[in-house]
């Protein structure tokens, strides 16, 4: 689907993650979380200068994109799907655990107006909440993930 562009900025409060090879049973995973960060794609350039070169300077050439991981933070609910995943990383199933997935854009209508899609992702930390009696916060939890491939849906 290609971004809706329009004049004014879309918030950033709206947006909806779904995540396929989760849960056991192969269906996709959506949660609500709260937020999201590490939508990055960073190409590192290759400085090079051949030895017989006339300049006393380097060249740069395009080199490798690195992604960044993408760490989803929500509120605790009860649901598992996320953490059965993390055991499944824990006990070094590679084969179960690269997963794909988006986190699409919504407008105030709740009408997805972009979505950046992810691959060959899976957990590598994991943070649950800090709790204390003291406090009046929802419990939060931490889900990182390394993922291989990002891209926005044009």
């Amino acid at each position: 689907m290609p971004p809706v562009q329009r004049d004014d900025p879309y918030g950033a409060y709206n947006f909806l993650v779904q995540v396929t090879g989760v849960a056991p049973n192969g269906q996709d995973v959506q949660a609500s979380f709260t937020e999201v960060s590490g939508l990055t794609v960073d190409i590192q350039p290759i400085e090079y200068r051949a030895g017989s070169a006339r300049e006393n300077h380097v060249t740069k050439q395009v080199g490798l994109a690195k992604m960044s991981n993408i760490v989803l933070k929500r509120g605790i609910t009860g649901h598992v799907e996320f953490w059965q995943w993390v055991k499944r990383a824990m006990n070094g199933e590679a084969a179960t655990l690269r997963a794909t997935g988006s986190i699409a854009l919504l407008d105030e209508n709740r009408h997805e107006v972009m979505r950046w899609k992810f691959d060959r992702g899976w957990p590598v930390k994991y943070t649950g909440p800090s709790l204390g009696a003291a406090k009046n916060e929802i419990a939060m939890e931490t889900l990182e993930l390394c993922v291989e491939a990002l891209e926005i849906d044009v």
